[in-house]
């Protein structure tokens, strides 16, 4: 039930945002913050971060896990290797802002249809039909990245190495 209230949540902010202008926030004599389309006295403009998006599979493909199992493996074999280039296994590196390049590629290139998609300590973050994906704003410390070929479907068909590295950020007490 909470899945598709969330899948349901998602897609209204996607379908919207478009449509959205700016964010006012504004906090009066008392304390009171308020959140505005429409800017006032005092008012400053809130920043929104654009939502990230992944396709899910449907629910009707998970249902025949036997047939979903050998489309993947068909799908799968046309693939020698997905992998991550970017950033390496075990490198560290800073970054003020916490904003992670990552640089994927397959042998053979992708086919049409399919898409990379990027995963940040277990979780999916972006989803690329060109070789890069920039992940915004990531925690600093060490995280494990992975990365997968997904079908027209949203199925995972091929999955590559994982790789583990340190992003070190400045504190936000200094």
């Amino acid at each position: 039930m909470n899945l598709r209230l969330g899948l349901f949540a998602g897609i209204l902010v996607f379908i919207a945002a478009p449509a959205m202008a700016e964010v006012y926030r504004n906090v009066d004599a008392q304390g009171n913050v308020t959140y505005s389309d429409e800017p006032s006295d005092g008012a400053e403009e809130v920043k929104v971060k654009p939502v990230t998006t992944i396709t899910l599979p449907k629910p009707a493909d998970v249902r025949e896990p036997e047939k979903l199992r050998k489309e993947v493996e068909k799908e799968g074999s046309v693939y020698d290797s997905v992998r991550i280039l970017a950033p390496k296994n075990d490198e560290a590196f800073h970054s003020g802002s916490g904003d992670v390049a990552f640089r994927v590629t397959s042998a053979p290139g992708l086919r049409k249809g399919h898409r990379y998609e990027v995963t940040l300590d277990g979780q999916p973050v972006g989803q690329t039909t060109s070789n890069t994906l920039t992940v915004r704003n990531v925690f600093r410390g060490t995280h494990n990245a992975g990365v997968h070929i997904i079908d027209e479907k949203g199925v995972q068909v091929k999955t590559g190495d994982s790789v583990r590295f340190t992003i070190h950020r400045p504190s936000v007490n200094n």
